[in-house]
């Protein structure tokens, strides 16, 4: 089954996601005007559904853009999308838009219905030979907006800076904000100094991650003394360990950080030690019965 036939959800409609279609007017288009979500599935369960939701309901209370469902008709949307999936594990993809006007014009329009869209596809998983090495990153200066917090679909700032990293054979772009450590380009950053989990705070600057607050619980459940505060850009390059974290790449090590190695240059422990943790909860939560 190739993704052509994949279903896809669409304004109230199911269909493949080749058939699916916007007008050009969509506001998500011209202007970059909605929310978005990533929900992780393990063996056909959402990961965190209802934090994922919240974080989608916050977003669209910032962008002041009605929530068009329910909790409960998304999730039973994203359940139906999931079932028809061809794969267990899946990376379901939401999003709302402000809908088509007939013009365009920057104010809001008004009665125009919003566009809601969902898909899945496979979950990719990083390879155990680069997890067993880490990830090389660089940094650059973050000149993103001022809320970063809101999970919305203009992320060309965060396109522009990813692209920078692959340019340069690497995996991430860490973005630097006045002196501090704020985030990746399309992860969170955590910093490990003498034991000690480092995480920046959740404010206007980053976007509040759900792996993030998981990290946090492990490392609290596990007896890791963590704190949460400003990190410094010295304490970035001079870290014993760097991570980034996502839905998708879980928690995985960055060792090299522009060009030179990170702690020893190869995973450390406490990153080993979480990414143990992480599956042994997601065994837990996701995958029994």
């Amino acid at each position: 089954m190739g993704m052509n036939s994949t279903t896809c959800y669409l304004n109230g409609d199911y269909l493949p996601l080749a058939e699916a279609r916007i007008s050009p007017l969509d506001r998500g288009f011209l202007f970059g005007d909605g929310a978005y979500e990533v929900i992780p599935v393990y063996s056909r369960r959402p990961f965190r559904i209802g934090e994922h939701l919240a974080r989608l309901q916050q977003t669209l209370d910032g962008i002041r853009l009605a929530n068009p469902l329910t909790p409960a008709e998304w999730s039973a949307r994203i359940a139906r999308i999931v079932a028809a999936a061809p794969f267990a594990d899946q990376s379901v993809y939401l999003q709302v838009t402000r809908g088509a006007d007939a013009k365009r014009d920057h104010a809001f329009p008004q009665g125009v219905p919003p566009t809601v869209f969902i898909f899945t596809a496979p979950l990719t998983t990083t390879p155990d030979s680069v997890r067993a090495s880490g990830v090389a990153a660089v940094t650059a200066l973050d000149n993103r907006w001022l809320r970063c917090d809101l999970k919305v679909v203009a992320l060309l700032a965060n396109v522009l800076a990813r692209q920078h990293a692959v340019d340069q054979g690497c995996a991430e772009t860490i973005l630097l904000r006045d002196g501090f450590m704020i985030e990746g380009a399309a992860s969170n950053i955590f910093v490990v100094k003498d034991g000690t989990l480092l995480a920046p705070p959740k404010d206007h600057r980053m976007l509040p991650g759900v792996t993030y607050d998981v990290v946090l619980e492990l490392a609290a459940q596990h007896g890791v003394p963590s704190v949460v505060r400003e990190i410094p850009e010295e304490e970035l390059r001079s870290a014993d360990e760097v991570w980034m974290t996502s839905s998708t790449k879980e928690v995985l090590a960055i060792t090299a950080l522009d060009g030179k190695p990170v702690g020893a240059g190869v995973p450390g422990p406490l990153a080993r030690r979480m990414h143990d943790w992480y599956q042994q909860f997601k065994d837990e939560v996701m995958r029994r019965g």
